[in-house]
């Protein structure tokens, strides 16, 4: 099928995962979220997962344009409700794949709450975050993610506030991977987004990218600066604990992959205590064979 798609559309390896008609997209110039959007279309593709049963599930911001532009079942859903719209639809169809795209004000803002259930239920899906430290699309205005000092159009002097360590909360709620990278780490992010896909249960992936209009200006940050920061000041260290894992780049901030455990799915869960014990015996025996 995938040779029969690339006859169709044969300038670029990824051109069958968009909808080309909607390009060139609405991201702006040194943006990070292209680049990160990017990357998913490349796991997508290397993970060898079946696209007719995937879905990709967006909320409200600037990475929300992502289910637009993708040539998968998609959905733009409301503020905050990706990730329960998500559920939703893995409760429905369990043989669907569950792509869950969006920002960092999306999932831990206005959706905080669905995020946290989501990862103790263990909901077989894989969250990516793209996190550009504010609310981007609306304004630049502080988010749970602003690091602490950093200038937004509500935090004019600085932001008072300590931000969220998102993979601390990732783990602490209950997620059975848990990876941070940036995007100029193309080649882990990819392999890391590959792994989440092909992971049962709920996966979470912090990407930090750059957001050069609303937060880069306002902190005299460059794109280039942001890309230096990502080179100079990260460091890679697998399976660190996720509370050293604060976004503070005059520390130094810790990439990798931090955590990667097993444990039974919500739909697993729900069809040993829920289902008709019939129903129950009819699965266990096609599993045995």
């Amino acid at each position: 099928m995938e040779s029969q798609i690339r006859k169709q559309y044969p300038s670029h390896p990824l051109d069958y995962l968009l909808r080309t008609d909607r390009i060139p997209h609405i991201w702006c110039p040194g943006c990070g979220i292209g680049t990160a959007f990017s990357s998913c279309l490349s796991a997508l593709k290397e993970s060898g997962i079946d696209l007719k049963k995937t879905v990709m599930v967006s909320g409200i911001g600037c990475s929300g344009r992502g289910a637009g532009y993708v040539n998968l079942d998609s959905y733009h859903t409301t503020h905050g409700r990706a990730i329960p719209f998500a559920t939703g639809m893995k409760l429905a169809n369990p043989e669907l794949n569950l792509v869950v795209f969006s920002g960092d004000g999306d999932i831990f803002a206005i959706g905080g709450n669905h995020f946290i259930h989501a990862a103790r239920r263990n909901v077989d899906m894989t969250v990516i975050c793209v996190n550009n430290l504010n609310y981007g699309m609306t304004g630049g205005q502080v988010a749970p993610t602003t690091p602490y000092g950093s200038k937004t159009t509500t935090s004019p002097v600085g932001n008072p506030e300590a931000p969220f360590n998102l993979p601390l909360l990732a783990y602490a709620s209950g997620a059975t991977y848990v990876a941070r990278w940036t995007i100029l780490h193309t080649r882990d992010l990819i392999e890391s987004i590959q792994e989440a896909l092909l992971k049962p249960g709920f996966s979470f992936i912090e990407i930090l990218a750059p957001c050069p209009v609303n937060y880069g200006r306002r902190n005299k940050e460059k794109p280039f600066d942001t890309l230096k920061y990502y080179q100079n000041k990260t460091i890679i260290k697998n399976n660190a604990h996720p509370t050293e894992l604060d976004t503070d780049f005059a520390k130094g901030v810790i990439l990798g992959k931090f955590f990667d455990v097993d444990r039974e799915t919500f739909s697993e869960r729900y069809n040993k205590m829920c289902r008709p014990k019939d129903l129950q015996e009819e699965a266990g025996a096609e599993r045995v064979e």
